[in-house]
């Protein structure tokens, strides 16, 4: 069966309205969006990471609240910008998070979307990279991050206190979290990179690359691209495949606002010095939105979809988008609700 959750960018300004939340309000409001969407069955809650940022920032005390007070969804990152991070002390956090939600947790890493800040991560102490993007960076820590996670011996212990030749892992240790860890692929060659480590694939709303095609026709093509590398390398279990749209059903009255997102399909343009394909917002009446997505390649390829929702504008709303996809869509789609 496929799954579905909510994608929240975490976005949020100054307190002077509704529409406008400070940061207590967004993290707060991110809590009982996660909470409620598990009561009516949503399978997954996913968190933006962004920095120097008005979004959600570290992630790790926003998932650890909603691991604590939900009981079924799954609880996410899309995506860890890994050029930020202490790989061994973010494999501590994983495993931690983990045991506290009884093996709930979808972890989405990558080098990272274009940040606010000039190489950023230089100021959390993360020096020496030749790429002006800091790909070798996230690459490297990325490594050092799995085998930690994996309960591979990181360090030589203490010989005063265990004799020589011991070795020691990252503590603590929660068995199969490296096979809920996802890697944030932009472009088809990436994902076959993270076919190749293993690792379960995430592809969002954009692809840097702009070939004439879809976005839908992209994204198949880089799922397919990585389910053969992933085989070919032996891994040995079924990787999982997310994909991020924006979603809208109009059942009745109370939705018709979200008309005004709807646009004329994909659209290409700039990102990170790359040529781009960003896909389009669905907004329809529930049996079109149906029609439309089984011809979108990508969602049909993919089990795991994450719906991008508008957070800023509060919880009823949201939830309303989700309870609409979850009762009038995803049923005829493959997808399910656990609840």
């Amino acid at each position: 069966m496929k799954s579905f959750g909510f994608l929240s960018f975490g976005h949020y300004g100054n307190g002077t309205g509704p529409n406008d939340p400070d940061a207590r309000r967004m993290l707060h409001e991110a809590i009982e969006l996660a909470q409620g969407a598990d009561m009516i069955g949503v399978d997954g809650a996913y968190f933006r990471v962004h920095h120097f940022a008005r979004q959600a920032a570290s992630p790790m005390p926003l998932l650890t609240a909603i691991a604590a007070t939900t009981k079924q969804i799954e609880v996410g990152t899309g995506v860890i910008d890994m050029r930020y991070e202490n790989p061994l002390q973010l494999a501590e956090e994983a495993a931690a998070l983990d045991l506290i939600s009884d093996g709930r947790v979808a972890l989405g890493i990558s080098r990272g979307a274009p940040e606010p800040a000039n190489r950023g991560w230089e100021a959390f102490g993360y020096t020496g990279s030749t790429d002006p993007r800091g790909a070798d960076l996230a690459r490297d820590k990325f490594d050092t991050f799995l085998r930690a996670v994996r309960g591979e011996t990181m360090v030589e212990a203490d010989p005063k206190q265990f004799g020589p030749g011991v070795r020691l892992r990252v503590e603590p240790h929660s068995p199969g979290l490296d096979s809920r860890i996802w890697w944030g692929a932009g472009t088809r060659e990436t994902a076959e990179w993270a076919g190749r480590q293993g690792v379960n694939l995430m592809s969002s709303t954009l692809l840097t690359e702009a070939t004439g095609q879809s976005l839908g026709e992209l994204q198949a093509e880089q799922i397919r691209r990585y389910r053969t590398a992933f085989a070919e390398a032996g891994h040995g279990r079924t990787p999982r495949v997310s994909v991020t749209r924006s979603i809208f059903p109009v059942v009745d009255s109370h939705d018709a606002l979200w008309l005004q997102l709807r646009d004329k399909g994909d659209q290409i343009g700039q990102i990170d010095g790359f040529t781009s394909t960003f896909g389009r917002s669905y907004v329809d009446e529930p049996d079109r939105l149906i029609e439309q997505l089984k011809a979108d390649e990508a969602v049909q390829e993919a089990d795991t979809l994450m719906l991008a929702v508008p957070t800023q504008l509060g919880v009823e709303p949201n939830l309303r988008i989700l309870l609409n996809f979850a009762e009038h869509v995803a049923p005829a789609l493959g997808w399910h609700a656990e609840g």
